[in-house]
């Protein structure tokens, strides 16, 4: 039997997760997360060490974030209640989707989760209050090596799904940078 359906995405590494969900009268059970699973399914060894969880209304963005170098993430993203649009750019020297992204509508409702590895920036932006976000990610978090890009950025022409007088941001995203000020030089040197 099959407990989860896993589609890599156009970006290479992306990939969207499907778990069967198990409905009855009750409610319903599904499996999480099986690391066995995942590692079959994607050919990808990957070790979880940190579990994040944030509650949002409706409007935020939050994002696009990474971290930098050594410090870099991978992240499993899940909603456990409401309605998000996640989103991950390609942001990994030399690749052939570099500056492209990829938007999933993950919910409460879908179950859907996203995988998105190292060398990308994250963010989503929130379509449902008090929806309730969830992820892991492979490496621990390091203040000093934050960085990001404006989630309204001309170049990356992203379409979060809102209205821009709806938009709310944190202090700190609203001074993140340019995506053509963006550079990676030696970024993600550690990771390849």
């Amino acid at each position: 039997m099959h407990i989860m359906k896993v589609i890599e995405t156009k970006l290479k590494g992306c990939f969207v997760i499907d778990p069967t969900c198990f409905k009855d009268e009750r409610g319903y059970f599904l499996l999480e997360y099986n690391k066995k699973g995942f590692q079959e399914k994607t050919g990808l060894q990957i070790d979880f060490v940190l579990g994040n969880q944030s509650l949002s209304q409706y409007g935020v963005v939050r994002g696009l974030h990474l971290q930098r170098g050594k410090h870099a993430q991978a992240k499993l993203i899940r909603v456990v209640k409401g309605k998000i649009l996640d989103v991950a750019v390609d942001v990994r020297e030399g690749s052939p989707t570099y500056g492209k992204s990829i938007s999933v509508e993950l919910s409460g409702e879908n179950h859907k989760q996203l995988f998105i590895p190292r060398g990308f920036l994250h963010g989503f932006s929130v379509l449902e209050n008090d929806t309730i976000v969830s992820y892991k990610c492979d490496n621990y978090y390091c203040p000093e090596a934050e960085d990001g890009v404006m989630y309204n950025d001309s170049d990356l022409n992203i379409d979060w799904k809102l209205k821009v007088e709806d938009i709310i941001l944190s202090e700190k995203d609203t001074f993140l940078k340019q995506f053509k000020h963006f550079e990676l030089k030696d970024a993600f040197q550690d990771i390849f």
